[in-house]
């Protein structure tokens, strides 16, 4: 790889555009880098890894750090690009940061995202665009150079007081560095997974002897007393030997429970044969209670029978007297019914001569009835008057409704004139009202079309006040956002024109003693620089920049919200306007003229709203017009016709008032005459029909009497009023009966259960005690559920234990597979994890390989150490161990001069130097071959030279002179002035207060 061509502009404190040459400053074949303190010597370098990596070497790649230069206007980008020659390609890449620019529109910053270029060179095509995405120029870089950035900045930009610090550090240290140059990962994740594959395995033996514990937890439970006869397992999870104890001791509970098993089968038999006889015997002794209870019983109701025997009898004697009393019951209901039915006759009879005259009272019944067939001959003469009677008051009610109509029919006709008079007039006013209305509608139209524009006018006129209001607090707000800015922009510049005044104090701040300079590399501070009063630290400068640019983006905001307020203000000014432009109506008076338009609108729309109205008033009124023209010449038509039915009704009414007068005689009405008779006719009907039912009862009555008596006497009875007496009715008799049947019942029951032998022999032998017979019966039931139960167990238990005696065999084989993995991989992981016993150095894999590449690197720097040293030092790879550490990573040097071999932590400070130097090529020829074997043509030493005296430093030089016979060119990054003198071209980089710049010195 050769650098050509590199172009800053505005990165770091470069605030233009500088071009470095590096194919005129390579041609010499060694050139110097120097410049002040702070005058950007290394940020040339990290243009370069960041042109080639899109980032700058990570110990100044700090999170929050801009690559922009502060002194760069605010108009030229930040871009590095880089033309190179490598893998045969000449190619040129391009790449700018994420930086604020200014806004196209409006003032204010945006941030503009990160953007990278890469172009080829064909010498027939010349530049050709190859790529715009980061991935994809990142990845073909990356390929091309065959290096990561952490390579990268390893081996071509060789950092002295790295290597100085891998020099004295201990084996972990190295170890970090080399993994991070050769990339052993792969051997460190061989490392992790056969650590991890050693952890699930031993995990999956733990989790099956876990699961085996638990299976032995278990059978110890199910086993009970059984379990405690043999020894408990002791051992742990994952110790060997725990499946076998565990099985063994499985058997043995197996053992014990058998035999317990059998034990309680001989208890159940003897318990249930006690069982049985205990039965038999309690029920022996139940029967005999139960046949003696049953005697003593009968005895006891053989005694209350003869008690209630008198009883019995006097039933007995009065049911068959009651029943021979039935036999005169129907003549006695007869008689009675008789008696009833004439008391009832003679009441009728009395109460019907009662209604008569005086002289018909004491008369028959044949005089009765012949009276009232002579009445009744009256009557049905009566029947032609009273219809003559009722057509005579119709005619009455006819001539009442003609008088009622005839004054209905003048009303109408009065009514009908005095409208008809005033027809004309009323036609002519609603024919107006119609004119009117119509008249309104089309005002109101008018009137609506100026409204809707005069309501806007107001309304964007009330807005356009608002807003100048609004106006005015913008303008105020945007004044004082502008002041706050020049303040903020002003204490900003300030503070940071103080701390670039300060800025040697600020890097005096991180020396330490005894440790090289990370400006001069010079391990001796005698003057450092002090702070003066008054002295602004980088977080300050911060502080105030990010203050300034929120005042920027605040003032920004305040003229953006001007600007819309303006601009609302002005479209309601114009809406407010209307249609004349050339004067402005306050809202006063816009108010005053929609509430007039208002009004006039109202007043047009409700007078237009009368229009149907009037026209249906005048279809009306026709109508009217037309129907009361007819009802007047009807109402004449029916006075005519009045007059002649009045004529015919008084002739009518004289005829029938001669026959009505001839035929109610003394009565005021033939109604009332005719009334008259009927009462007299009914009342003659009823007396003698009263007559004739009086003597019926009377013959019914002594016909009863005679059957009673006869009844009586051949039921045995001397009067019919005995029988009366011994009369029971059915409920009565049903009781008696009832009484009579129970005792009867009783007594055949009696007999019956007196006549069973068993219970008699039963009586005769002594009391039986239950009691005792059934506590000796639950004795033996409970002896026997004890039994059960305890077999129930022992079954279950051993059925329990075969089983999970089972499950624990099932476990073991499987976990034999699962141990012998385990004790394979733990093998594996302790030798490449450095803590098996076969591994005798306790070597890690990862420190292993890199002791190896150690071995490589040393030899390629002894080569130019000894030139370098003049033959007296040799660097070596050691795998000893020290202390308690691990081997495989240690670097000793050779003293020539003595023999001896010392650490290389013993070096003095110029020996350090060329040490750490030769360590560097070393390791970048290393790093190249496996790279690729990528040829690496332009290398930087970065500081470290003021530690050497003339002689080394001239054989320092000889050596790095020595590399242009490869055609390499070598930068040497310093500010040590003899080097000026030593080596004649170079690139100076000069500070100044508008940025730094570079300049090309060239032989």
């Amino acid at each position: 790889m050769r650098l050509h061509r590199l172009s800053i502009t505005a990165f770091g404190p470069f605030g233009a555009t500088q071009e470095v040459d590096f194919d005129a400053l390579s041609s010499a074949g060694l050139f110097l880098l120097h410049g002040p303190t702070g005058a950007g010597k290394t940020s040339v370098l990290d243009a370069v890894c960041f042109a080639l990596y899109g980032a700058v070497p990570g110990a100044r790649q700090s999170p929050g750090a801009s690559l922009r230069s502060d002194h760069a206007p605010v108009d030229l980008p930040t871009e590095v690009q880089l033309e190179l020659t490598v893998g045969g390609r000449r190619l040129e890449v391009t790449r700018s940061p994420a930086q604020p620019r200014p806004k196209k529109r409006g003032d204010g910053f945006t941030m503009e995202k990160a953007q990278s270029r890469l172009r080829g060179y064909d010498p027939e095509r010349g530049w050709h665009a190859l790529s715009k995405s980061h991935q994809e120029i990142g990845e073909e870089l990356t390929q091309l150079i065959g290096m990561s950035r952490d390579q990268f900045c390893q081996v071509v930009l060789l950092p002295q007081g790295d290597f100085a610090r891998f020099l004295r550090s201990d084996a972990e240290a190295r170890g970090k560095l080399l993994g991070r140059l050769f990339d052993t990962r792969r051997f460190a994740a061989v490392e992790e997974r056969l650590a991890e594959l050693r952890r699930g395995a031993e995990a999956r033996v733990t989790a099956a002897d876990e699961r085996i514990l638990a299976l032995a937890q278990r059978i110890a439970q199910a086993a009970g007393p059984a379990g405690a006869e043999a020894t408990p397992v002791a051992a742990r999870p994952g110790e060997p030997g725990l499946a076998e104890a565990v099985l063994e001791w499985a058997a043995i509970a197996r053992s014990t429970a058998r035999e317990r098993l059998d034990i309680a089968h001989r208890v159940v038999a003897w318990a249930e044969g006690r069982q049985r006889e205990a039965r038999h015997a309690l029920d022996a002794v139940r029967e005999l209670a139960r046949l003696q209870q049953r005697y003593e019983e009968t005895r006891l109701r053989s005694a209350a029978l003869e008690e209630r025997r008198p009883e019995h009898d006097r039933c007995q004697k009065e049911l068959e007297r009651a029943r021979k009393a039935d036999r005169v019951a129907p003549a006695l209901e007869l008689r009675e019914e008789a008696e009833r039915a004439y008391r009832a006759a003679s009441d009728g009879l009395g109460r019907a001569r009662a209604l008569l005259s005086p002289e018909l009272r004491d008369v028959g019944a044949d005089r009765l009835a012949e009276l009232e067939r002579k009445f009744q001959q009256e009557l049905y003469a009566l029947d032609a008057a009273r219809e003559a009677e009722e057509r005579s008051a119709r005619i009455e009610g006819e001539r009442v409704r003609l008088n009622r109509e005839a004054q209905a029919d003048d009303e109408l006709i009065r009514e009908a004139d005095v409208w008809l008079a005033d027809w004309d007039s009323t036609r002519a006013a609603l024919k107006g009202r119609i004119d009117a209305s119509q008249e309104a509608a089309t005002r109101a139209e008018q009137l609506a079309g100026l409204l809707a524009p005069a309501r806007r006018r107001l309304d964007a006129a009330g807005r356009r006040d608002a807003l100048a209001t609004d106006v005015q607090q913008a303008e105020e707000r945007l004044t004082g956002a502008r002041e706050q800015e020049l303040d903020a922009r002003k204490s900003w510049l300030d503070l940071r024109e103080r701390r670039l005044r300060g800025i040697a104090a600020e890097l005096a701040a991180g020396l330490v003693a005894g440790e090289p300079c990370t400006v001069c590399g010079s391990a001796d501070h005698p003057v450092p620089a002090s702070p003066g009063d008054g002295h602004v630290d980088r977080a300050t400068e911060e502080r105030a920049l990010a203050a300034q640019q929120s005042a920027e983006e605040a003032r920004a905001r305040a003229e953006q919200q001007l600007g819309l307020v303006r601009e609302r203000h002005a479209a309601a000014e114009t809406e407010a306007r209307g249609d004349d432009a050339s004067a402005s109506s306050t809202v006063a008076e816009l108010g005053e003229l929609v509430d007039r338009l208002t009004g006039e609108h109202a007043e047009a729309h409700r007078l237009a709203a009368a229009t149907n109205p009037a026209r249906e008033a005048l279809t009306a009124a026709e109508r009217e017009h037309t129907e009361r023209l007819e009802q007047r010449q009807q109402a004449h038509g029916r006075m005519s016709a009045r007059t002649a039915a009045r004529e015919a009704l008084d002739a009518e009414q004289a005829r029938l008032e001669e026959q009505i007068a001839a035929a109610r005689g003394e009565s005021p009405s033939v109604a009332a005459h005719a009334e008259r008779l009927t009462r007299r006719v009914a009342r003659l009907a009823d007396a003698a029909e009263a007559v004739r039912t009086e003597q019926d009862a009377a013959q019914r009555r002594k016909e009863a009497d005679d059957r009673l008596s006869d009844a009586a006497f051949r039921a045995g009875f001397d009067t019919p009023e005995a029988a009366a007496a011994t009369l029971l009715d059915a409920a009565a008799q049903r009781d008696l009966q009832h009484r009579i049947d129970t005792w009867q019942a009783e007594a055949a029951a009696v007999a019956d259960r007196r006549a069973e032998r068993d219970a008699r022999e039963a009586a005769e032998q002594p009391a039986a005690q239950p009691s005792a017979a059934q506590g000796e019966f639950e004795t033996a039931e409970w002896l026997l559920r004890e039994a059960s139960s305890a077999l129930a167990a022992a079954d279950e238990r051993c059925g329990e234990l075969t089983r999970l005696s089972r499950q624990a065999a099932d476990e073991v084989r499987r976990l034999a597979p699962v141990r012998q993995e385990y004790d394979r991989i733990a093998r594996l992981a302790g030798l490449a994890a450095g803590t098996s016993a076969d591994n005798e150095r306790k070597m890690r894999l990862e420190a292993y390989v890199l002791a190896a590449r150690l071995e490589q690197v040393a030899a390629a720097a002894t080569a130019r150490l000894q030139r370098m040293s003049s033959g007296r030092y040799t660097l070596v790879h050691s795998d000893a161990r020290t202390g308690g550490r691990r081997a495989g990573l240690g670097l000793h040097v050779v003293d020539a001069w003595t023999g001896s071999e010392r650490d290389t932590a013993t070096l003095s400070g110029g020996e350090t130097f060329f040490a750490s130097l030769a360590l560097a090529l070393g390791l970048a020829d290393v790093v190249t071959e496996e790279a690729g074997g990528v040829r690496l043509d332009t290398l930087f030493i970065d500081e470290g030279f003021g530690s050497l005296d003339d002689q080394t430093l001239d054989e320092v030089l000889d050596v790095l002179d020595s590399l242009r016979e490869r055609d390499r060119s070598v930068g040497i990054v310093s500010h040590v002035a003899d080097l000026r003198r030593r080596i004649p071209v170079r690139l100076e980089v000069v500070k100044e207060r508008q940025g730094s710049s570079v300049r090309h010195r060239l032989a």
